[in-house]
């Protein structure tokens, strides 16, 4: 039978009673509601029939951080659109890659199940865990035995999983998570603090010596990374801490240009000390 996209959006009633005559609880119908409308699109929508996965990737990053966004705003209607879109993206991509028959929606989600199986021989086998941090190892160990972990230098890497175009943040937590699971780690979070304060004293140093910038940006680099390791030992996630940090920093800047100017002030003619009375004064009203 051939779904309708009518029948989904104009008859509840109908809608329902082709769920019960296919026994489709109503995930799985709304799945195949959004398959058929997939499919209708890409036959006869000139934009969806000209797009590629090549095309459509600068719009599925753009969707991801609107998730992340919308995530980090606690705004749950948000996140459920943004998980729609994200998710139209992936049938998308599935629909576009069947019509070379190099695989479809349900190769995808097998593939992904069939992992999700074999990382998890604590569930469906006779691996015994006691914590998370062991079924992280385990997770990790496994990865390291799969063909996709192997490098064109013909090893298998630990750190082969870790996209290249990660952001910079994200990608040293992912490469300090990897290198922990199999035992590359302090033991301590004081041990990690150590090394923030002896990476921080060495990049004083190369600024106190004039150094050239790129020893400077060098040393720079590793503070960063020092004070991301010190955050995962923390249980802090960096990229979250810093993103809703940028946020807060707007919200009291903006705060600051808007009572500035409703006071008949330009900020571009007020000192320093002047703008920190309205910027204490968003500090308080957070509070």
């Amino acid at each position: 039978m051939s779904w309708s996209y009518d029948k989904y959006t104009d008859d509840c009633a109908e809608y329902n009673y082709l769920c019960t005559m296919h026994t489709l609880d109503e995930k799985t119908a709304a799945f195949a509601r959004m398959l058929t409308i997939m499919d209708e699109l890409r036959e006869q929508c000139p934009w969806d029939k000209k797009q590629t996965l090549e095309s459509l990737r600068h719009l599925t990053i753009e969707e991801m951080y609107e998730l992340g966004d919308a995530i980090l705003d606690k705004n749950m209607t948000g996140i459920k659109k943004e998980l729609g879109d994200v998710l139209l993206h992936i049938v998308f991509y599935a629909r576009i890659a069947s019509e070379t028959n190099d695989f479809d929606i349900a190769d995808v989600i097998h593939a992904e199940c069939d992992k999700l199986v074999s990382r998890h021989p604590h569930i469906y086998g006779d691996v015994k865990v006691e914590n998370e941090e062991q079924v992280k190892e385990n997770w990790e160990k496994i990865k390291l035995k799969e063909k996709d972990s192997i490098t064109s230098e013909g090893f298998r890497s630990v750190l082969a999983g870790v996209p290249a175009s990660l952001p910079a943040v994200v990608k040293s937590w992912r490469i300090q998570e990897k290198a922990r699971a199999v035992g590359f780690d302090w033991d301590k979070p004081e041990q990690v603090w150590g090394k923030v304060e002896e990476e921080i004293q060495e990049l004083h140093a190369e600024v106190a010596a004039k150094a050239t910038p790129e020893k400077i940006e060098s040393e720079f680099g590793d503070v960063l990374f020092a004070l991301i390791n010190y955050a995962r030992f923390i249980g802090i996630n960096p990229e979250d801490a810093l993103e809703k940090t940028n946020k807060k920093f707007i919200r009291r800047f903006q705060y600051l240009e808007r009572e500035s100017q409703n006071d008949g002030k330009k900020l571009e003619d007020m000192k320093l000390d002047e703008m920190d009375v309205y910027w204490n004064r968003a500090k308080e009203l957070e509070r």
